[in-house]
């Protein structure tokens, strides 16, 4: 619980109350534990939760996964045959939390591992009424998704502006742990900016230590105001356990994402075309330079909208858009959250001289495309590049639901590593095999399981 300071006048009371009940001199176990002292409430939680603890929400999904599926059974005379031994589909479910953000029309903020590849999304309110949502976006490079609920009289959260925390901050935790319920932890915020950790592609984490479980994701980070400061994503568990270090999405990166989701039904990151890293000790002898924080601009993309800015390798940015710069992390997380077109102000340092610049965020290179220019059978698929932390393969970011790729069994973020068993690792890879081919046998990578679906 949150250590909440105690007016001095209280402490000799609440000390002869520990005393007497150690001594058997107070009142038996059953009676009720006081609630004030020198005729003054105690602190207590209850009345920001009962405003905040509404607007939170349990979110279960169903996932239909494949399973024992060779691909002789797509084979219509063997399917006649072995109809009898073929393994169908299993179904998966997952807990989660959300938290509504606009109760007018019914908005959820959530994580996106809390939905991916789900075919139901099943959210459940505090007063225990359940809909189906409907996916309005999801950013799976930031974790973060937006659903939309058709429910009325609905409680949503005010959004503080997570800029104004300071280490130290009293919070407070609410989710759906473990499937148990609506459950409450509370504690301080441990530190910010937390980037580096690997777990999303863009990090700008808030650290604390109120316990958040599984089943805590997706759900709220409030201030003692009841306003939403983070979305509980996270946690460090060595052990398998809680030990204190968890993690969540700031409000104003979450609010930001999902603007953008509202809007497109994705994030439109662009890229400035530079490669970067952190100043060291070393570096910062060698480019006899005052001062070690900023990061090192170490390569410049021929054609980018950095290298039409002026950027040059050996440049050392210190300021971004007015923020300190104190990690290429940061950089990165900074133009993560900007649309294509937007304008972004670098001040650099050169040669020992500050000078300014103004770049505009450019396209991103990956290529995508539509599936049924490469083949008639991937009408209604989108493929893209898979991202760098995903297996090396082709990536399904879409497909029609009433297409027939989506009836023979591909889903959106499947991986493609082969295709007629060659390995494909680009789309290009992709293109140039399945293009000269009449039927289709795709290796799929899915989560963690792995099989073959043939298209014909």
């Amino acid at each position: 619980m949150i250590a909440l300071a105690v007016h001095q006048k209280y402490a000799v009371s609440c000390f002869i109350l520990v005393f007497l009940g150690c001594l058997g001199m107070l009142q038996p176990a059953s009676a009720a534990f006081p609630v004030a002292i020198a005729g003054e409430s105690l602190p207590s939680l209850a009345p920001i939760l009962d405003k905040s603890m509404p607007a939170v929400v349990n979110i279960s999904t169903l996932k239909n996964i494949r399973v024992n599926d060779n691909p002789l059974m797509q084979d219509p005379f063997f399917r006649h045959f072995y109809q009898q031994q073929r393994k169908q589909k299993r179904q998966n479910s997952s807990l989660g939390s959300g938290v509504i953000i606009d109760k007018r029309i019914g908005l959820v903020l959530t994580n996106h591992h809390v939905i991916d590849q789900a075919d139901e999304i099943l959210v459940t309110l505090s007063d225990k009424r359940q809909f189906k949502a409907k996916l309005i976006g999801a950013d799976p490079e930031a974790d973060v998704a937006v659903i939309q609920i058709p429910a009325d009289n609905l409680v949503e959260l005010p959004i503080a502006d997570s800029s104004q925390l300071r280490v130290g901050d009293f919070v407070i935790a609410i989710g759906n742990p473990y499937g148990l319920g609506q459950t409450v932890t509370s504690g301080i915020v441990s530190a910010l900016g937390r980037t580096g950790l690997g777990i999303e592609g863009y990090e700008d984490f808030i650290q604390t230590d109120a316990s958040i479980n599984p089943g805590n994701s997706g759900g709220a980070l409030i201030n003692l105001k009841g306003e939403l400061i983070g979305i509980n994503t996270a946690i460090l568990a060595p052990n398998g356990g809680n030990v204190g270090i968890g993690f969540a999405i700031p409000s104003n990166m979450a609010m930001t994402l999902k603007n953008a989701l509202v809007q497109y039904g994705e994030v439109r990151r662009g890229l400035l075309g530079i490669s970067t890293q952190d100043l060291t000790p070393d570096l910062v002898k060698a480019f006899g330079i005052s001062g070690n924080y900023g990061a090192v601009v170490s390569r410049v993309q021929a054609g980018s909208s950095a290298e039409r800015a002026g950027l040059e390798a050996g440049d050392i940015i210190r300021v971004v858009n007015s923020l300190k710069i104190e990690s290429s992390h940061q950089i990165r997380n900074i133009v993560g959250l900007l649309q294509v077109g937007d304008q972004v102000d670098i001040t650099i340092l050169r040669n020992g001289r500050l000078k300014n610049i103004q770049a505009t965020v450019g396209k991103p290179a990956s290529l995508v495309i539509k599936g049924g220019d490469i083949h008639k059978t991937l009408t209604g698929v989108v493929l893209s590049a898979a991202s760098k932390n995903r297996v090396p393969g082709v990536l399904i970011s879409q497909v029609d639901s009433g297409s027939y790729a989506w009836q023979a069994g591909l889903r959106p973020g499947d991986t493609i590593l082969s295709v007629n068993r060659y390995r494909v690792q680009t789309v290009q890879d992709f293109k140039k095999v399945a293009g000269a081919s009449q039927r289709l046998l795709l290796n799929i990578q899915r989560d963690r399981d792995a099989f073959f679906i043939v298209l014909q």
